[in-house]
C-alpha cells in the first residue's frame, strides 16, 4: 500500500491510495528460461479533502522574510 497527498489549490487536498503489486514471472521457451519481476501499482481509492476556506489569502511567493513581515503588518 502506498499513500499519497497532493495540494489541490487553496483549501483542497487530492489524497490517493494505491496498491503496489510485485510479481515473479517466469517464462518458459524451448530453448531457455527467464525469471523477471514485474511491479505496478494499481489506484484503489481517489478523494478530495476540502478543508475551510481562508478569509485571507497572500501570495507570498518571491518574497524574503523581512518583505512578508513589512506586508502582514
Amino acid at each position: 500500500m502506498r499513500s499519497e497527498f497532493i495540494s489541490q489549490g487553496i483549501n483542497q487536498t487530492l489524497h490517493r491510495v494505491y496498491l503496489q503489486v510485485v510479481c515473479k514471472v517466469s517464462i518458459l521457451t524451448p530453448f531457455h528460461n527467464m525469471e523477471r519481476e514485474i511491479t505496478n501499482q494499481v489506484l484503489l481509492i481517489e478523494n478530495v479533502i476540502v478543508g475551510h476556506i481562508p478569509s485571507t489569502y497572500y501570495n507570498l511567493e518571491g518574497l524574503n522574510n523581512g518583505d512578508a513581515i513589512e506586508l502582514v503588518e
